[in-house]
């Protein structure tokens, strides 16, 4: 099916759910302009998504594509699809990524944004980078996800001076989430990720690193507020 060009003007960004006929439930969320909801249904990347797709095309039927809002801009498109995913759920999806929280919280625990609100300030003492993971950050993420949030991948530059960090300090909305001592700066894409997909960062000149959870200090940070990141979510300290 292909949008004409007069009903994709009328559209213009909106943002879609497909549904498995069978159970009547959502599995993938997603956002886009002209005929983007439809392309799922040709891709022949290897996915979840692709795969439940040809499930139930195997069971002699068709997703479902409903569209959620539309006649919205960018920014307002990616604020829907970000709030759907965090209603439903990630685990409940065949989206590999949750959604972009550009500019907003995104779904949060009352517990926690009561932290964010109360959170002491700190003052980092050790040779550290704050990196800001605003967009990836999930109240409800596991641990390793949230390693691997913070891990990668990053423009840090070919130079040493992101070699002089003794930690990585992961940052969410100006608060400390988690503190990992660095073991070793890779090229993107380099190492093995279970919960996220960087594979198009891959030749990037972007950079990840591998570490492991500053099991003695982290009580010194984890909780703290170190203060509003810029524009880059990269900020060195002490280096």
């Amino acid at each position: 099916m292909v949008l004409t060009s007069e009903v994709a003007k009328i559209l213009k960004s909106y943002v879609y759910v497909y549904i498995d006929p069978r159970t009547d439930q959502p599995f993938y969320i997603g956002k886009g302009k002209g005929n983007r909801l439809f392309t799922h249904l040709e891709d022949q990347v290897d996915s979840d998504k692709t795969m439940r797709i040809s499930e139930i095309r195997v069971a002699g039927m068709e997703p479902k594509i409903d569209i959620l809002r539309y006649g919205l801009s960018d920014s307002e498109a990616a604020l829907v699809e970000a709030t759907a995913i965090d209603l439903i759920g990630k685990q409940n999806l065949t989206n590999r990524v949750a959604g972009y929280h550009s500019r907003t919280f995104g779904r949060i625990t009352s517990k926690e944004i009561i932290i964010i609100l109360t959170a002491k300030p700190v003052k980092v003492r050790h040779k550290a980078i704050l990196i800001n993971i605003n967009q990836l950050y999930r109240s409800n993420m596991t641990s390793e996800e949230l390693y691997e949030a913070t891990r990668g991948v990053w423009r840090v530059g070919k130079g040493t001076r992101k070699n002089r960090a003794e930690l990585a300090i992961a940052v969410y909305q100006g608060i400390v989430r988690e503190v990992y001592r660095i073991d070793k700066w890779w090229p993107a894409a380099t190492l093995q990720y279970k919960t996220r997909d960087v594979s198009e960062y891959r030749n990037s000149g972007r950079w990840e690193f591998d570490g492991v959870v500053a099991e003695d200090i982290r009580n010194e940070y984890v909780g703290f507020a170190v203060g509003p990141s810029g524009q880059n979510p990269i900020k060195y300290v002490n280096i």
